[in-house]
């Protein structure tokens, strides 16, 4: 399931779009527009200049002309952006493309869980947005701190929660608890003030690196590079790790790191 580093990514091949114009517009699977119809979709893109993408958490932003509209993507858990030289064949699951001028921006998703949205003015962003905590990669350690302790729940459901944090998914998660030191279940009550700095610090070296490669990466030294293992251990103590479920998701993590 794409998250915040895997969107950084696909800013990052938007990028790559910036400044052009949209020649035509190609709405393969009409199932991945929401709250807008295909003629309108293809009316209101057909001709713009695409501008500079953002993201906030795991949403991406294509505005156009001045500023609107804008595009809003969510990947859901199949979902990916990429950017296709002219004449590449095309994929099955290529869904919306957007042909420009030396290349096509494709929005290719298999399950098509969610999709792409229009923004006509700001509070059509708002309205999708509005609800989204702070991006974490952005977030200082006073956001995390604040956010994270006004909720009384598994530290690890919390952290899941966008409304808390925008943008972190179940690998990173993980990860950064495992680099923290700390158990997914335990209280975001009782964490310690230590605690919560080491988790701040952690998550953003987890999401950097993470964003330079766009995904999580299964590094040695990670916890990710581990979970999948037949017989998953710990890198850092070699304690066999714990498959558990915690916030309806697969967690992992060592019973001896992250004492409970």
């Amino acid at each position: 399931m794409p998250e915040l580093p895997d969107v950084e990514g696909f800013r990052r091949v938007a990028e790559l779009a910036s400044g052009r114009t949209v020649r035509e517009v190609e709405v393969r699977d009409a199932q991945v527009l929401r709250g807008v119809s295909e003629s309108e979709f293809r009316a209101a893109m057909r001709g713009t200049r695409l501008g500079t993408p953002w993201r906030h958490g795991k949403w991406l932003a294509l505005p156009t002309g001045e500023e609107f509209p804008q595009l809003l993507l969510h990947f859901g858990m199949t979902g990916r952006l990429l950017w296709c030289d002219p004449g590449d064949e095309l994929h099955d699951h290529d869904r919306v493309l957007l042909r420009c001028r030396g290349g096509d921006l494709r929005y290719r998703d298999m399950r098509k869980l969610t999709g792409l949205h229009l923004a006509r003015e700001r509070a059509d962003v708002e309205a999708l947005l509005g609800d989204l905590g702070p991006d974490a990669l952005a977030a200082s350690a006073a956001d995390y701190r604040h956010r994270i302790t006004r909720t009384r729940r598994g530290v690890k459901s919390a952290l899941m929660d966008q409304a808390v944090l925008a943008g972190l998914g179940n690998l990173t998660v993980d990860e950064v608890l495992w680099q923290s030191y700390i158990h997914p279940a335990r209280g975001t009550r009782d964490l310690t003030s230590d605690d919560l700095s080491r988790l701040s610090r952690r998550a953003h070296a987890v999401l950097r690196r993470s964003a330079k490669v766009a995904h999580v990466p299964a590094r040695p030294s990670w916890l990710t590079g581990h979970r999948d293992e037949p017989d998953p251990h710990c890198p850092r103590c070699t304690t066999a790790l714990t498959r558990s479920t915690t916030a309806g998701r697969t967690t992992y993590h060592c019973p001896h790191c992250q004492p409970l």
